[in-house]
């Protein structure tokens, strides 16, 4: 089942390409579907944000690029008001930012946002039918291969039917992590997929350069450094991933070849130095970014703090369990099956499931991350298991229906999105003269002002105009427990008018938020403060101007 020669450059759209190609638009298509309908249910109240899941997130991917339309090229997050140096983060959204200009510039970043999610997401499937397609030869086993790897997920959706939703305190991991299965990238996180692409495609320059030559060009190293900075630019742990598979990879070998037959040794040694070269000498294109990272995120005190509270720690053991339970017996013997027959390249995939645990669980913040497309390496391996002579298509239609199972998280979510995109509300939608308020801000104030208002609010407006908020992200809002307290303290109607004028020059305050969700914060009406000047209104939606 191993493929000893990917197909011709010439043939890529013949055969298996050309179908994983239509099978990439259908999905991508498909994954358009709830953005289309949200569209379409905006109306006179309501307008709708241009995203169905990870609102939060959305919102700060198109406040990335709102910043690039303002002209900028370092990263500066608009989600605190704390000092920034400015880092080269987040580079496809403020580039694509540059691509558009006003008016109607939210929408128009919008659209940029989805084109560049429908050819990243294109470009992940492409890649993952090129990673199957080189350990599988069978053009059966590929497609279906594909189809699991994309919409693939765990068990947990047992868990929903059962109420079990937060079971062990965690929801199911196929609802909320990207980077453990496929589908939520190709969904809405473009950056993730076109760094998923770019680790794929290099794990397979990779193997295709060192499969018998011990000596590869520079050419090819040339190759994998490029697309080893590529995956750094997209998603900078990524790029470690890609190298954390390489290097197990060759931990692995250099085990087997030392206690292997000392006939092979020699031979062995030979090509593992060989791998080891290629991979040194690509490295030192992705190394300086990398490295201008690691300092960056160790001395710069924004994001220190940044990194500290940005945490992506993987659920108890039984929830990975539920996830790649499904496949992990089929695993079992398709490992046994391919290291027979390839051991030399059997290996990346056996490695790199061998030490998922150890990734899961290491001591950093961003635990989950570290498992990014090992979803697909499962997928492989398990397909081995077909790879017998004993009651083949016994063991395909156990296979297939087992895997079946592997289908319904991802229906799930497809029809929550549909039926949240049908029904406007919060926070996919932001009421109209919200919304108002926000181009208002973006005509007329300081760009890059600091607006006071509530964390809900507070997220939204950024992806509307150029404008700072005391809190609205998450991870990029510095101090966001000590800022949330301000926050309250500000809104509160209790708090002493020298109070709000203290956080007003603490904070370097341009301009004063009030609407619904500030009024829940403690009932303070700053059209009765003689500290406040109102300078636009809509509705219960107002900004006020501090006096000097």
């Amino acid at each position: 089942m191993v493929n000893q020669g990917l197909w011709d450059a010439r043939d890529s759209l013949t055969g298996g390409r050309r179908w994983a190609l239509g099978f990439a638009a259908l999905v991508m298509l498909l994954t358009s579907l709830p953005y289309l309908l949200g569209y379409a249910s905006q109306g006179r109240d309501w307008r709708f944000t241009g995203f169905v899941f990870g609102v939060e997130d959305g919102n700060s991917y198109i406040a990335k690029m709102q910043a690039g339309a303002a002209g900028a090229w370092l990263f500066r997050t608009p989600y605190t008001p704390a000092h920034q140096q400015g880092v080269v983060a987040y580079l496809p959204y403020l580039l694509l930012g540059k691509l558009v200009s006003p008016p109607d510039l939210h929408e128009k970043l919008v659209l940029i946002f989805h084109i560049f999610r429908l050819a990243a997401g294109m470009l992940a499937i492409l890649a993952a039918y090129d990673f199957i397609a080189y350990f599988i030869s069978g053009e059966r086993e590929r497609r279906y291969g594909l189809v699991l790897t994309v919409l693939g997920g765990g068990l947990g959706w047992v868990l929903l039917l059962l109420g079990l939703d937060t079971w062990l305190g965690s929801m199911p991991l196929e609802f909320y992590s990207p980077e453990t299965f496929g589908f939520l990238e190709v969904f809405g996180l473009p950056h993730l997929a076109l760094a998923r692409a770019a680790m794929l495609w290099g794990l397979l320059v990779y193997l295709r350069t060192t499969r018998g030559s011990a000596n590869p060009t520079l050419k090819s190293a040339a190759g994998l450094g490029l697309l080893w900075l590529l995956a750094a630019l997209s998603q900078p742990l990524t790029a470690l991933c890609l190298g954390a598979v390489i290097a197990l990879h060759l931990a692995a070998l250099g085990v087997v070849y030392g206690f292997g037959p000392p006939a092979q040794r020699s031979t062995g040694w030979v090509n593992w130095r060989g791998k080891l070269r290629f991979v040194v000498l690509a490295f030192l294109i992705p190394a300086p970014f990398i490295l201008y990272n690691v300092i960056s995120f160790s001395t710069d005190p924004y994001l220190k703090t940044w990194t500290d509270q940005n945490l992506i720690i993987s659920p108890p053991l039984p929830h990975y369990l539920l996830a790649y339970g499904l496949l992990l017996p089929f695993a079992a013997l398709g490992a046994r099956n391919l290291l027979r027959q390839n051991a030399s390249e059997g290996w990346l995939l056996v490695a790199w499931i061998l030490a998922s645990p150890a990734l899961a669980y290491a001591p950093v913040n961003l635990q989950r991350r570290l498992l990014e497309g090992l979803w697909i390496a499962v997928v492989v391996v398990a397909l081995w298991s077909l790879r017998t002579d004993y009651q083949p298509g016994v063991r395909w239609r156990v296979f297939l229906f087992t895997t079946l199972l592997a289908f319904p998280s991802t229906l799930i979510l497809l029809a929550g999105s549909v039926s949240a995109a049908v029904q406007p509300g919060m926070p996919m939608f932001r009421e109209i003269g919200e919304v108002q308020v926000f181009e208002y801000l973006g005509a007329n104030s300081d760009p890059w002002g600091v607006v006071m208002t509530s964390f809900a609010t507070g997220n939204a407006l950024p992806a509307w105009a150029p404008s700072r908020v005391v809190i609205g992200h998450g991870p990029e809002s510095s101090g966001l427990e000590q800022m949330q307290t301000s926050v309250q303290r500000f809104y509160d109607a209790s708090t002493p008018d020298s109070e709000r004028q203290r956080l007003v020059a603490e904070l370097n305050i341009s301009y004063v938020f009030h609407g619904p969700h500030e009024r829940l914060l403690g009932g303070w009406e700053p059209s009765r403060s003689s500290q406040m000047k109102e300078i636009y209104r809509q509705g219960p939606y107002a900004v006020y101007e501090p006096r000097d």
